[in-house]
């Protein structure tokens, strides 16, 4: 497989803009992964160098579109489970809409000694605009021998069901819409919010030994100061905490253990740079995971459908990097284009899918995948060296259309230099506040600058860990954040 070059030009898929590569997942010597939006689920046998894919038909008839956007993957026993959403067959109309009739969202379960794809769940409301919602994660419950289904994207059936991985009965254990899950010790915390609005609102968490269910909300940032749209992307397990990827930052911590699920500020910028459709691994010891710089985006400035600004979702801050956590270091590993779709780990590797293009809206289909999609294959290594070189820069005037006053969350671990350019029009103080992802955390100290009219370099290599910034007033101007 590593000699092979696996780089996707988009192919016939009816949808909004660009899907990816979803759910990479290495189990009993084979590699899995769905390309959307073609709607192609691969399965690479490594011991016997074979290949075998699957069109979704199983779900409806061809032509099929779509698979998965969230990576929504899990592996028991020999079988890896793989769910997501499919149009099976796919509606495109020529007014650059597709029609929702026939989506339908999904779990498959493929048996990696025999061979063979079994459908084991679908559902739809045959809608021409809505549809039930997507899967986004599969949790498997070793307790119940169950499958937890979260479902967040769409208009109804939302929530956590839980799927008999025998009959392929699902059953609703709540109805709030759920994104992503992970189990710490002996329960399963979900994150429960609307994604594209406000974020999480809050966790619930299921004992999976008493099925009773818990519900804590979100806690405060250890910088002090507020955080907006915390939009789930990715969960996982570490140190017994439980950890959240959103725009913006980490939530981490435990109730159990008597702590509240602190924010830690990280690559928050008024934009949709965030850790939104790629999943989260654990790589020795710690958390493997990506912030993407381009996901979702509208297309046309005129787009009205979307939801979502042009300028929030189309102002690239910086590259996509992929961030290594092992508290209290947070450490970039890599840096990549638009956006990292799913990460996994093999043989001493660990893969990366990438992709050159976002989701798109509503009104902005397209009748093939509009991105350019691959694998690149780095080694483990690069967890233990040097960080690679990336840059931010940051236009002021979006703090101020966006009512913005704290950003960043820079994390400097690996970096021999560090600094941040403003050039600013006016006189103006600026806050840095330093601080690390410490279990337990610890509140950010915090040092302040003059910065004057005009062009301004704030060493940033006598602060550690983890820096955000605070201007005392809206200024117009910019700042170039450089890590080298």
């Amino acid at each position: 497989m590593l000699l092979r070059n696996y780089s996707f030009p988009g192919r016939y898929g009816p949808e909004w803009g660009s899907g990816g590569i979803f759910g990479l997942r290495y189990h009993n010597s084979v590699l899995y992964f769905t390309l959307a939006f073609e709607a192609e689920a691969h399965f690479m046998d490594m011991a016997n160098d074979e290949e075998k894919t699957y069109d979704f038909t199983l779900v409806g008839n061809a032509p099929t579109s779509g698979g998965d956007t969230y990576n929504a993957v899990e592996t028991v026993d020999e079988f890896i489970y793989f769910g997501g959403w499919v149009h099976a067959p796919a509606i495109y109309r020529e007014d650059r809409r597709i029609l929702f009739n026939n989506k339908y969202s999904h779990v498959h379960a493929y048996d990696t000694e025999e061979g063979n794809v079994r459908l084991l769940w679908k559902d739809s409301i045959h809608h021409e605009t809505d549809w039930a919602g997507e899967i986004s994660d599969i949790i498997y419950d070793p307790y119940g021998d169950r499958l937890l289904l979260a479902r967040e994207d769409g208009h109804t059936n939302l929530g956590v069901y839980s799927l008999n991985r025998k009959t392929g009965k699902a059953d609703p254990l709540i109805t709030e819409p759920s994104p992503k899950g992970t189990r710490v010790h002996d329960v399963a915390f979900f994150g429960v919010g609307n994604n594209f609005t406000g974020g999480v609102r809050e966790f619930r968490v299921l004992d999976l030994i008493s099925g009773k269910w818990d519900s804590f909300k979100p806690g405060e940032s250890v910088d002090e100061k507020p955080y907006e749209r915390p939009e789930l992307g990715a969960m996982a397990t570490a140190y017994n905490r439980a950890l959240a990827f959103v725009r913006g930052g980490i939530f981490a911590g435990n109730p159990y253990m008597g702590e509240e699920l602190t924010f830690y500020r990280l690559f928050d910028f008024p934009t949709f740079y965030a850790p939104l459709r790629v999943n989260a691994i654990n790589v020795g010891g710690g958390i493997l995971t990506a912030f993407n710089a381009h996901h979702d985006a509208s297309y046309r400035r005129d787009s009205a459908e979307t939801g979502i600004d042009w300028d929030f979702t189309n102002t690239v801050v910086g590259s996509s990097v992929l961030v290594y956590v092992a508290p209290p270091m947070v450490k970039i590993v890599g840096a990549f284009g638009a956006r990292v779709t799913s990460i996994e780990k093999m043989n001493g590797k660990i893969l990366v899918a990438t992709n050159t293009t976002p989701n798109t809206g509503a009104t902005e289909a397209t009748p093939f995948d509009t991105g350019n999609r691959d694998i690149v294959v780095l080694d483990e290594k690069i967890l233990q060296e040097r960080a690679p070189a990336v840059s931010f820069s940051l236009p002021l005037g979006l703090l101020r259309k966006t009512g913005k006053e704290i950003f960043g969350g820079i994390p400097l671990d690996g970096y021999r230099s560090a600094r941040a350019v403003f050039y600013v029009k006016d006189d103006v103080k600026l806050k840095v506040y330093e601080y690390d992802l410490s279990l337990l955390p610890d509140k950010a100290e915090e040092e302040t600058f003059d910065l004057k009219a005009g062009r301004n370099v704030v060493d940033l290599r006598t602060f550690s860990g983890i820096v955000s910034f605070e201007l005392e007033k809206r200024v117009d101007g910019k700042v170039r954040i450089e890590l080298s």
